[in-house]
């Protein structure tokens, strides 16, 4: 079930009204939230349900192995790695592997028929396997210790508020919140609100607005020749993205402090950033940081020289690429990334432009253009097209406004102020205080302007909502 459909209303309504009493234990706590999950998890598909305890059981398993087994420890965790990457292999990319292989062939002129298997990919695969396999590498690497209660691990494991999307929760920062019960405050409760309204109305009323528009554009038999036209959609695929993903983080994470947890910030305003490093560190977060300490860091990092370093960025952000997706595209977005931090390892350019007047506003645009020419490979459903668009993104002669006000509109206008608005919004109250909070009227003027914009905000998202779409992530 999605955040944004009537049922899921129902069921976080009833999860709520029995939380209260199971979470005062710790037995009957784990196995409530377990249980809710997997009802939660289960509604697009009980089928996959044993997926993920399948899963779970061989990384809890390992996770006990790795301990009383000290001996055979790096079985215990080959097992894991394995039998979670292979879940991945054969739900996510099987498929893409037989059609590569097919293709290969074909470029040798030994064209053969493709039957692929159709195989249906699972929701949230892809999050909750990393979440799992980092639980039994961080007990190998004696970083915490396993739980010895099943339930316990799958509440941390299958928690129904980010299991579908993330956040990517690690165990150590998890498990020992739910060891506790956790009384809910009202700044708890005031705070989950507000980030569950912000996130509604990031998906509702400024993605699912800018997704008829973009789907529209990639959805024409011919790539229309104009470079205003293609600027204007990748920007606003840029924003749709961005909200659609950091919308459903901040609905699980405002659940999430409505139960008592504290997931983590998963992004962090990344179109301000002023370099690609920045961008990264801004950027989903929780799986970037996965892919440093799982990926990146083990390959070696920057410890064992300049070439070494370049080697381990390229394969973790590759590898970054195929996580979001089979397809070539998603390498191609990736190595796009590939040559940005480059560039700016070896240059250091953001560090120079910000020396001139406006350099770091200069730094800001430079980095959202070039994340934008890459979000080109991320959302196009081939190369070709990628390419085409691309070109038509680079042509002088067709600088010129053309006619496509059918297709954009004064929606996409009004959904960029919209955009301004909210940003603006955020950053005055989570970066700094309203300038008039230094003075005394202005405390007392704090929390009515926040009750007054949380009202704004829910008065557009039920007013101003685009057609129901499923997250954009929960294809990866």
């Amino acid at each position: 079930m999605q955040f944004n459909s009537f049922i899921f209303f129902v069921f976080a309504a009833l999860f709520f009204l029995g939380w209260t009493q199971f979470k005062k234990r710790n037995q009957s706590r784990w196995i409530y939230l377990t249980f809710a999950s997997f009802l939660f998890y289960g509604w697009w598909d009980w089928r996959f349900l044993f997926l993920i305890i399948g899963s779970g059981l061989i990384d809890f398993l390992a996770g006990l192995g790795i301990v009383r087994f000290s001996k055979y420890r790096k079985i215990f965790l080959v097992l894991s790695i394995l039998g979670n990457v292979g879940s991945l292999a054969i739900f996510k990319y099987l498929d893409f592997f037989i059609e590569s292989v097919a293709e290969l062939l074909g470029l040798f002129g030994l064209g053969a028929s493709v039957h692929t298997l159709g195989i249906i990919l699972p929701v949230g695969i892809s999050f909750y396997t990393f979440q799992s396999m980092s639980y039994t590498i961080d007990i190998y690497r004696g970083q915490m210790k396993p739980t010895p209660h099943i339930f316990h691990f799958f509440a941390y494991l299958s928690m129904f508020p980010q299991l579908v999307a993330g956040p990517i929760v690690r165990a150590k920062d998890l498990l020992p919140q739910l060891e506790k019960n956790i009384k809910v405050d009202e700044q708890q409760r005031w705070d989950g609100f507000q980030l569950i309204v912000h996130g509604f109305f990031k998906k509702v009323v400024i993605a699912d607005n800018l997704a008829p528009i973009v789907n529209k554009a990639f959805e024409m038999s011919t790539v229309y020749p104009s470079t205003t036209f293609w600027w204007i959609i990748m920007a606003m695929f840029a924003f749709q993205i961005y909200c659609d993903f950091s919308g459903y983080s901040d609905i699980a994470r405002g659940l999430g402090r409505w139960m008592g947890f504290d997931f983590g910030v998963n992004f962090n305003h990344p179109y301000t950033s002023s370099s690609f490093r920045e961008f990264w560190s801004r950027w989903h977060i929780s799986l970037s940081s996965w892919f440093r300490d799982y990926v990146y860091i083990p390959l070696g990092g920057s410890r064992e020289g300049r070439f070494a370093m370049y080697k381990n960025l390229w394969l973790t952000l590759l590898i970054s690429g195929l996580w979001h997706g089979a397809a070539f595209t998603f390498i191609a977005w990736a190595l796009c990334h590939c040559i940005y931090l480059t560039i700016e390892k070896l240059t250091d350019w953001p560090r120079h432009i910000k020396k001139i007047p406006g350099g770091k506003l200069v730094a800001t645009l430079i980095v959202f253009m070039c994340a934008t020419i890459a979000w080109v490979f991320f959302r196009a459903q081939s190369f070709e097209q990628a390419g085409t668009i691309l070109l038509t993104m680079f042509r002088p002669e067709n600088l010129a406004y053309s006619q496509f006000g059918h297709l954009i509109g004064y929606s996409g206008l009004f959904i960029f102020m919209i955009i301004i608005f909210r940003e603006v919004y955020v950053y005055l109250f989570s970066q700094k205080p309203f300038l008039w909070a230094r003075f005394n009227f202005g405390r007392l003027l704090d929390t009515p302007v926040r009750m007054a914009a949380m009202v704004m905000l829910i008065v557009l998202s039920l007013s101003m909502h685009g057609p129901g779409n499923q997250f954009v992530y929960f294809q990866f």
